[in-house]
């Protein structure tokens, strides 16, 4: 790691409010699988199994609060708010806050593709952070440094209306209707790794409602039930 790399991860922790006692945790976090691949002599790993990690730690973490926070809330109540937190946009939100996306190892065709822009992406480097800061200080420590970030959201007592999550509504209100549960197919993948597009039908029955896009299939999926609901009404 060259100074240059160190200068940029320590302005890193600065903003996070966080100093890790091993920099190269938060290095490994930072390193997308496409910087790996292009850059195989330099043996470094990519931050996929601190995604993993972190998108644990982040569920426990944020299941908790909840918890405490609203006592007599049933299992399908938590559900939805816990997933009104954990997942991309907000994520993503967090990434974009803090410059994450700035200081990650990104391969040529990631970073002319506007790798660092990508949603998705921003979302599982914000995990794979958290992951780090986990081995680094422990469970206790990063559950302190995720409830401040969540807290202010959670006081407000109704996440869903923060951050829509689409499937879940578009599910209820087709439900509702049709009395099934929606079902995502996916039509078309086009483009190389580094810049896939997914389009996906959302379907009841045989019946395509909708169709969405996106850089992953999660944002075709939420795509796709975010036009349900407007079609729905």
């Amino acid at each position: 790691m060259n100074e240059e790399r160190v200068q940029a991860l320590t302005a890193l922790e600065d903003r996070l409010g966080w100093y890790f006692a091993d920099i190269a945790l938060l290095d490994n976090a930072l390193t997308h699988r496409s910087f790996v691949n292009e850059n195989a002599a330099l043996a470094c790993q990519d931050n996929e199994r601190l995604e993993f990690l972190g998108d644990a730690v982040l569920e426990l973490t944020v299941s908790d609060m909840l918890m405490r926070k609203f006592p007599d809330h049933s299992e399908g109540q938590l559900s939805k708010l816990r997933a009104s937190v954990v997942n991309e946009q907000p994520l993503a939100e967090l990434s974009r806050r803090f410059g994450i996306g700035e200081r990650l190892l990104l391969g040529k065709g990631e970073e002319c593709s506007g790798g660092r822009m990508k949603s998705s992406l921003l979302a599982n480097a914000f995990e794979s952070v958290i992951a780090a800061m986990y081995q680094d200080g422990g469970f206790d420590r990063t559950a302190a440094f995720i409830a401040r970030l969540f807290e202010p959201l959670i006081e407000k007592g109704d996440l869903s209306t923060i951050y829509k999550d689409y499937k879940t509504a578009a599910q209820e209100m087709c439900q509702i209707l049709f009395r099934e549960v929606p079902r995502y197919t996916v039509i078309s993948e086009t483009g190389p790794d580094h810049d896939k597009r997914f389009e996906t039908n959302l379907m009841i029955g045989e019946r395509v409602i909708s169709t969405g896009a996106g850089r992953s299939k999660k944002e075709a999926e939420q795509q796709a039930a975010r036009i349900a609901m407007e079609k729905l009404g």
